[in-house]
């Protein structure tokens, strides 16, 4: 199994704080069947710079430890950016840092609303072969309130990755029966831990995989988990034509 999206790198963001959580983490992943993680700290979102060649030294660091204790997981490099107006310049500078150096670049959206310009900046983006992911967006509140605002995104190019502990039930239920609205209407293409920890952000990708055969089927289980492994190596995924949520599926979340 690859999981996307993980704060695993110690000592950078509000993630693993050292070396000893970052193995711990390491350990946790190995045990719900984990192979691969990509490593995302923050970048720009208020707090952490985290720019291209840091974590790649990061990164490197990181699989060396993990070798010396024997832990049997790959980490590669991503980054997890907040979004803002100059990215495709980022891109060109090596500033900003895809996944594991393919086509698929994680951004993130402040908590509370979707930029005006993020329209026209993916647009930017894609031109120039670059494909947004947009990281949690079942818990955006504008999202939530909009979920139309996701669809048209989503309907030009964009894709998304949902957190496996929103979809178990880890944010509420209002987050988990929103994360499942997603689904449904084909509005996510990934799933993956966002983990920060062993205690209260971890990876609960088992649970979240069980509660996605539950409800759709293996089919969707088994696309989503290839989904993670054709982005790593930077292929065309499987996705299906996304559809607008129900205003009376929407309005029962609340």
């Amino acid at each position: 199994m690859i999981d996307l999206h993980c704060h695993i790198l110690h000592g950078i963001d509000d993630g693993a704080k050292d070396l000893t959580d970052s193995l711990n983490m390491a350990k946790s992943a190995v045990a719900e069947g984990i192979r691969t993680i990509v490593a995302t700290p923050h970048h720009l979102n208020g707090f952490y710079t985290n720019p291209k060649q840091i974590i790649l030294e990061k990164v490197e660091e990181l699989n060396k430890h993990l070798k010396q204790e024997n832990i049997d997981l790959t980490i590669l490099p991503g980054q997890e950016t907040r979004i803002f107006g100059e990215m495709a310049e980022g891109m060109d500078s090596g500033e900003l840092l895809s996944v594991s150096h393919s086509p698929y670049l994680l951004v993130e959206f402040p908590s509370a609303n979707v930029p005006r310009y993020a329209e026209q900046l993916f647009f930017d983006l894609q031109l120039k072969g670059i494909i947004p992911v947009i990281v949690h967006p079942e818990r955006n509140q504008e999202i939530i309130e909009n979920p139309d605002k996701l669809y048209q995104l989503v309907k030009k190019g964009a894709l998304t990755q949902v957190t496996a502990a929103s979809v178990a039930g880890g944010f509420g239920k209002k987050i988990k029966s929103f994360s499942l609205q997603l689904i449904e209407a084909n509005l996510t293409h990934f799933i993956a831990s966002d983990a920060h920890n062993t205690t209260n952000r971890s990876f609960k990708m088992i649970d979240a995989y069980e509660v996605i055969r539950s409800k759709f089927g293996r089919d969707t289980e088994f696309m989503f988990m290839e989904n993670a492994v054709l982005v790593v190596e930077g292929k065309n995924l499987y996705k299906e034509a996304p559809d607008r949520i129900k205003k009376k599926k929407f309005l029962n979340l609340f």
